[in-house]
């Protein structure tokens, strides 16, 4: 049994994690923090999870109680927490699975670029493994990593949905990558724009220049030798609470027969990537996704214009966030890459 700890256990991610620690087989929980809920259950901060963690509660952190009980360890913290931390935690030997951004980039002068500060731990950096397990660079690289960053939402969409033209050859440039996201994106701190009556109804784009994401993106397309940065991430954000759809644009000379081909022999054998090609519904939709690591991919070729749209959704707090986390803890354990995580969709929501 893997001891597991999760550090910033309070929020929607971490209690999405823990959701899916619930019901993994291989591990167990033995300490979540978190600053606000310290001493108090965890079912305080996660209403769904009362009965699942009898005895368990919140505290503070302290490096010194994930080195003495824990063999792997969740951040589900922000950037600044993370950097501070981790160096730390990696050192002594316990594994580590960052949710937040600190360690997703390897080229630390795009790091800077996006993140307007110089990375405190630049070898670690280097040493990270992206956590991306459907893409092949990755996912032999995930077998015994001790710190893997696991990617932001919007750039798990935007890379399912680009990987296998850019992996084959057959992208083309300008790439418009359009993405519409749920509020829970935005985590479970309150702002004035995520306040229910300026959210509720509102549909609007936010960081359409330079979205932080974008840089995953470019890093992707660096490692697989492309070296045209005309790609543009844009965001908006919709009155869903959970989920992401992204639509990829692109202009290639391709019929959609053969585009399916290229994706369906490139995710062959990813349990959690599907096809939506050829079903009732060819068409994705992240609300038949929620609560869960799956993602769905479907297609749309207007040959007079000689446009490829691909389309990719997800929920953001599973495949874009916590279950994909799991799923590469699993990986680099040895472990089924399913375990924990293979659930059907809730239907309706």
């Amino acid at each position: 049994m893997v001891r597991v700890c999760v550090v910033g256990g309070s929020g929607y991610t971490g209690g999405e994690l823990l959701r899916y620690l619930s019901m993994h087989r291989e591990a167990e929980v033995k300490y979540v923090t978190s600053r606000e809920y310290a001493g108090k259950p965890i079912h305080f901060a996660h209403p769904n999870l009362k009965g699942f963690y009898k005895g368990l509660r919140f505290e503070n952190l302290s490096v010194d109680k994930i080195l003495g009980l824990c063999d792997a360890v969740f951040f589900s913290t922000p950037l600044e927490v993370s950097l501070e931390y981790i160096p730390k935690v990696v050192e002594s030997g316990v594994k580590v699975i960052d949710l937040s951004p600190a360690f997703r980039l390897k080229d630390l002068d795009l790091f800077k670029a996006y993140y307007e500060i110089e990375h405190k731990a630049p070898d670690l950096a280097r040493r990270a493994v992206y956590g991306l397990p459907e893409i092949h660079i990755y996912r032999e690289a995930l077998r015994g990593a001790s710190l893997i960053a696991s990617p932001g939402c919007n750039a798990t969409a935007a890379i399912i949905s680009i990987y296998p033209l850019a992996s084959t050859k057959k992208i083309s440039y300008p790439v418009v990558i359009d993405v519409k996201a749920g509020s829970s994106e935005a985590g479970a701190k309150p702002t004035p724009w995520d306040h229910h009556p300026e959210r509720a109804s509102s549909t609007r784009p936010y960081s359409p220049k330079g979205h932080r994401h974008i840089a995953e993106v470019l890093q992707l397309l660096r490692e697989l030798g492309e070296s045209d940065d005309r790609v543009s991430l844009i965001p908006h954000a919709v009155p869903i609470v959970r989920g992401v759809l992204s639509s990829t644009h692109l202009y290639i000379d391709i019929d959609e027969q053969e585009l399916v081909k290229i994706y369906v022999e490139r995710y062959a054998g990813s349990p959690f990537i599907r096809i939506m090609w050829g079903s009732p519904t060819p068409y994705p939709d992240p609300k038949n996704l929620v609560g869960t690591n799956i993602a769905d991919i479907g297609f749309a070729v207007e040959e007079r214009a000689r446009r490829v749209s691909i389309f990719v959704a997800l929920d953001n707090l599973g495949k874009g966030a916590a279950g994909q986390a799991l799923q590469a803890f699993n990986l680099s354990l040895g472990i089924d890459e399913r375990e924990g995580l293979w659930i059907p969709p809730t239907r309706p929501v």
